[in-house]
């Protein structure tokens, strides 16, 4: 999640501000999101503050990432768009064998360990927001589709300690913070280098109930990775 200086926000009729429902929100397929990588790079680029030396490597680590995750089965990517490209935001579902939660460090929450075995966790990947949208509501916009498109009931993300405006973003969207997973660094990446220690983050969304209050429905099966 970036936070680029902002520019005006587009106008409506008599200078009034467009209402936020003219971005529109598309579902791309696997070959549509292959032929746009080049631009949904560019619009990651344009939604970073890095500077110049940043912007690249950041543009090359995004088409890694989409390339990576593209081949994921079940993968799917949403655009936002106006006139141009406004955001993106894509994930797949976490399989069930739990794979995903693989380095997490303790002991992973019952609800968010059955619902990855019964297939209802969605995991998003990447979320990105152009600042020239003039839709501050977008990125949650964007998630919620997602997640809703896949009937998911638990969204699912990670993210660098380090980056503090996103998580602090998606803890105001409503996520929790459920702990720290290890992960490989990048191994495209031709460097030795240490393990990265992210934040997991979830989104329920399931009722919530005096049973359960953190929106986490609870099924008699469970698996948990070797």
């Amino acid at each position: 999640m970036t936070a680029p200086d902002r520019r005006e926000p587009q106008q409506g009729p008599a200078g009034t501000a467009a209402p936020a429902h003219a971005v529109r929100l598309r579902r791309l397929n696997r070959w549509q999101a292959e032929t746009l990588r080049e631009d949904l790079a560019d619009l990651s680029v344009e939604s970073s503050p890095a500077g110049a030396g940043r912007r690249y490597r950041g543009r090359e680590a995004f088409l890694r990432r989409l390339t990576g995750d593209i081949r994921r089965p079940g993968f799917a990517l949403l655009i936002a768009e106006d006139t141009a490209f406004a955001g993106c935001a894509y994930g797949f579902p976490v399989p069930r064998e739990g794979t995903w939660w693989r380095g997490f460090h303790g002991n992973l929450p019952q609800g968010v360990e059955q619902l990855t075995a019964s297939g209802q966790v969605f995991a998003i990947t990447e979320i990105v927001v152009h600042p020239h949208s003039g839709d501050e509501d977008l990125a949650r916009r964007l998630q919620r589709r997602l997640l809703g498109d896949h009937h998911a009931s638990l969204g699912a993300t990670l993210v660098d300690p380090a980056d503090a405006p996103a998580r602090d973003a998606f803890l105001s969207w409503g996520w929790q913070d459920i702990g720290a997973v290890r992960r490989p660094s990048d191994p495209t990446v031709h460097r030795p280098s240490a393990p990265v220690l992210l934040r997991a983050l979830v989104l329920p969304l399931g009722p919530r109930s005096t049973t359960h209050p953190d929106g986490l429905t609870h099924e008699n099966r469970t698996q948990r990775p070797d």
